[in-house]
């Protein structure tokens, strides 16, 4: 499945917490870790590596179990996080397009054994299997998303249409940290800073771009459009106030 055909369910994808907790076969996982390598990078000098893993390697904390998880590692450099926004959407909207449910955990930790199976550094977890209700999977129109108004995330105009798909992008918190600005053919994002009371989740905020990155491309590709993701170092010069330049995307 290409990315572009992702599409469609940026508009009806959830995150999903409760689960069969039957595994999956093994031809499904054979399947789902070969996508998993396939994934695209925003960086491609940033060393990353996706396990399956079972629950038992996964410190939930009083989250609901899943029956299969991601465990992320990345090489910690510049933009690391963002990539891992990027790169790990993608296999949400894989998984919602196939029939399965996922959610990205962020307070799950990781045992100390599975900490020691990777020379890199451990990022987040993805749990994923079938929704315990089947009929939960799927949103059932797009205003069952609580997010903020395009106006609230933008000061471009005639670019709505490819922008919403970022609005309504997940993120830690439900807290949309991003805005827009630039033209319809040259989108710079940045990323918002944290309040006070949202800073323990600023680790997430940098993720939270990347997946809101993710979806902008998606959409810019399915509207017929060559988009490149690139880091416009005068635009990172000029400052906007209560924000940090992370990249910009250019479209043909």
């Amino acid at each position: 499945m290409e990315k572009t055909e992702f599409y469609s369910h940026i508009f009806k994808r959830k995150s999903i917490r409760n689960y069969d907790l039957t595994p999956l076969d093994d031809a499904r996982l054979k399947e789902i870790s070969g996508y998993l390598n396939s994934l695209k990078p925003i960086y491609d000098d940033i060393k990353t590596e996706l396990k399956i893993i079972s629950p038992d390697y996964v410190k939930r904390r009083m989250m609901k179990e899943a029956p299969h998880y991601i465990a992320v590692f990345s090489e910690v450099k510049e933009g690391y996080l963002t990539n891992i926004g990027y790169m790990l959407q993608q296999a949400d909207l894989f998984f919602s397009a196939n029939g399965l449910g996922s959610c990205w955990q962020g307070i799950p930790s990781p045992t100390k054994e599975l900490l020691g199976s990777s020379n890199l550094d451990f990022v987040i977890f993805i749990a994923f299997g079938k929704p315990k209700d089947p009929r939960s999977l799927h949103r059932s129109s797009v205003s069952e998303f609580k997010r903020k108004s395009i106006g609230e995330i933008t000061d471009i105009a005639g670019a709505d249409e490819l922008l919403e798909a970022a609005r309504i992008a997940p993120s830690a918190t439900n807290s949309q940290p991003w805005f827009f600005t630039g033209n319809k053919n040259l989108i710079h994002v940045y990323s918002v800073e944290p309040g006070f009371i949202k800073r323990f989740t600023k680790k997430y905020i940098p993720i939270d771009v990347g997946i809101a990155i993710c979806h902008l491309q998606i959409a810019a590709e399915h509207f017929g459009k060559k988009a490149e993701i690139i880091f416009d170092k005068t635009v990172k010069m000029k400052m906007l106030k209560g924000h940090e330049y992370v990249a910009s995307l250019k479209m043909e």
